[in-house]
């Protein structure tokens, strides 16, 4: 059997290998990105501000996918209620997804897993600063598809601290994603609808 790590895998790879469609109509096939969008008080909206000034002192040298986690993703996790019950956080958790012939895998390590009981809530990878998200996407999407249960949406998160997309997956005859639109941290309100987000999304999980 060839493996292939999914740090390695394209979109290309996906699609052909395991029948991945993006979905025609993203917007209506992924409205959690952007309709019903819970408020934020101003305790949340102060903290923003400070991940954000975090952030700001970080750039001033290069940033490692661990500083990424530590000053971005641990905060934006505990503001979403991520860290408490009923969900659960595990990292560096192995996925392995193989094709239906059995002669094709893509493995690999999530940085950060989101669990309710056994459902994938969300699926995270962070990257360096410098990297595009367009590394990680494809990365996401591999470890999104080995959810174990395909009945259920599975969300992804890609971001590299500065810049943030979020992904949805269904298996329906073949596996459907949609992708949001990127935000980005300089916007002024970017990093808001990023947390309001994550919240809405834990408001999807059965």
């Amino acid at each position: 059997m060839q493996t292939l790590s999914a740090d390695k895998v394209t979109l290309y790879i996906l699609e052909q290998r395991f029948g991945l469609v993006q979905a025609e109509e993203e917007e209506d096939f992924f409205p959690e990105w952007h309709e019903a969008l819970p408020e934020l008080n101003d305790r949340e909206q102060e903290r923003l501000l400070r991940v954000r000034a975090a952030y700001e002192n970080l750039t001033r040298r290069s940033i490692l996918e661990s500083t990424v986690k530590l000053a971005i993703v641990s905060p934006l996790l505990d503001l979403a209620g991520l860290f408490f019950p009923p969900f659960y956080i595990s990292t560096e958790e192995e996925v392995e997804i193989v094709v239906d012939s059995g002669d094709f895998s893509v493995r690999g390590r999530m940085d950060v897993l989101v669990l309710k009981e056994e459902f994938w809530v969300l699926v995270i990878e962070s990257k360096r600063a410098e990297l595009s998200l367009k590394v990680g996407i494809p990365q996401v999407l591999s470890y999104m598809l080995g959810a174990p249960n395909p009945g259920h949406p599975v969300y992804g998160w890609v971001t590299n601290g500065s810049n943030f997309v979020f992904l949805k997956l269904e298996q329906q005859e073949v596996p459907y994603y949609g992708r949001s639109k990127e935000f980005v941290l300089d916007n002024d309100d970017d990093l808001a609808m990023v947390l309001r987000i994550m919240k809405r999304l834990t408001q999807e999980s059965p």
